[in-house]
């Protein structure tokens, strides 16, 4: 899964298995940075499962740049019983700090939202420190509405036709490939979307 930024040396994609040390050495730093406790010394055996099973429990995608990740993003599919509906939690959303500023902060929003509206998930929602104003100013260009909990930041996810489960058809199993936002190539949509079903993406 790759999205085009428009940035030299640098694409969005969804993780892959060999991406998991270095995520969990992104996870370390983010944690140090939101003065949480240290990770467990083996996140990454353990995100393995969560990430890339046959029935994925998250999803992350990253931000490789000039063969280092630089970045990441990871959301799981939950359910709000105030609302009735699934939403896409935003767990966590980072970019290492000599490349912030570059716009693969908001390159990564995007790809969630993208990644979301794929799922037929109608909004993201997010929760933030009260201490950490530049995330709070970050997100707030976005323009988020407040979310159903307190603290919580709710926002919409792109506009895609009705999933097949919401129009009356039968639901196709989940494939365990289906792990970020569409590939952005040249050609037309459906060209585009045939050729990802076709590669099982």
């Amino acid at each position: 899964m790759l999205k085009d930024t428009g940035r030299p040396c640098g694409v969005i994609r969804a993780a892959v298995p060999a991406d998991l040390p270095a995520i969990a050495r992104l996870c370390a730093a983010h944690a140090a940075f939101e003065r949480a406790g240290p990770v467990p010394a083996d996140l990454a055996a353990r995100l393995g499962p969560v990430l890339f099973s046959a029935s994925p429990r998250a999803w992350c995608l990253v931000v490789e740049r000039e063969g280092e990740l630089i970045g990441y993003a990871t959301f799981s599919l939950e359910f709000s019983t105030w609302q009735a509906t699934d939403y896409v939690h935003l767990d966590c959303l980072v970019v290492t700090e000599p490349h912030r500023g570059e716009g693969w902060g908001r390159a990564l929003l995007s790809a969630v939202k993208d990644a979301a509206a794929i799922r037929g998930v109608a909004h993201i929602q997010w929760q933030t420190p009260d201490w950490n104003t530049d995330a709070i100013r970050f997100y707030h260009r976005a323009g988020p509405e407040p979310g159903p909990r307190s603290g919580s930041r709710s926002l919409p996810a792109r506009q895609m036709p009705d999933p097949p489960w919401r129009s009356g058809r039968p639901r196709a199993r989940r494939r365990s490939a289906d792990t970020g936002p569409p590939r952005r190539r040249p050609g037309s949509c459906r060209e585009c979307q045939r050729r990802h079903r076709a590669a099982g993406t």
